[in-house]
């Protein structure tokens, strides 16, 4: 089964390979439980709200949380915040869960924490849940021109 993220990914030759599981709850943390692959290599994807109606998607490490400060300082804005599930279905066209960074509805600026490029493959959604992609943190950057930024705690 292919999706938008997928025909992103073909369109721009992009190597990746799909995993699927059995999807038993949202989160990267089941996720990764399910591929068996290492948590800290399971990649969320976090639809934030910069501005006022200003958004943007961060890469995080499953295994990391996101620092909301460190994030509106990296943006210079006051503050950052997660968006509602209402809002991240709007903006990216995914369901919450299966919320992939290629292909989105709309396009958004992607930062992806500085840690995730130490590994030689990560799992990144698909674009449906219980769908995964194996790919290099590199081709992830270059696919969706991620700004690296250091936010996690």
């Amino acid at each position: 089964m292919s999706t938008r993220a997928i025909s992103y990914l073909k369109r721009k030759k992009v190597p990746f390979e799909v995993l699927e599981y059995e999807h038993g709850e949202k989160g990267a943390e089941f996720a990764a439980r399910a591929t068996g692959f290492p948590l800290a290599q399971t990649v969320k994807t976090l639809v934030v709200e910069s501005a006022r109606k200003s958004y943007c998607l961060v890469l995080m490490p499953g295994d990391r949380r996101l620092d909301f400060k460190q994030l509106a300082q990296a943006l210079n804005v006051k503050r950052t915040a997660m968006v509602d599930t209402a809002t991240a279905e709007r903006l990216t066209g995914y369901r919450v869960g299966g919320i992939s960074p290629f292909g989105i509805k709309q396009r958004l600026p992607v930062i992806m924490e500085t840690d995730i490029q130490r590994h030689a493959e990560v799992l990144i959604n698909a674009g449906r849940r219980g769908m995964m992609l194996k790919m290099s943190p590199r081709d992830v950057m270059g696919a969706l021109n991620c700004r690296l930024e250091s936010l996690a705690w």
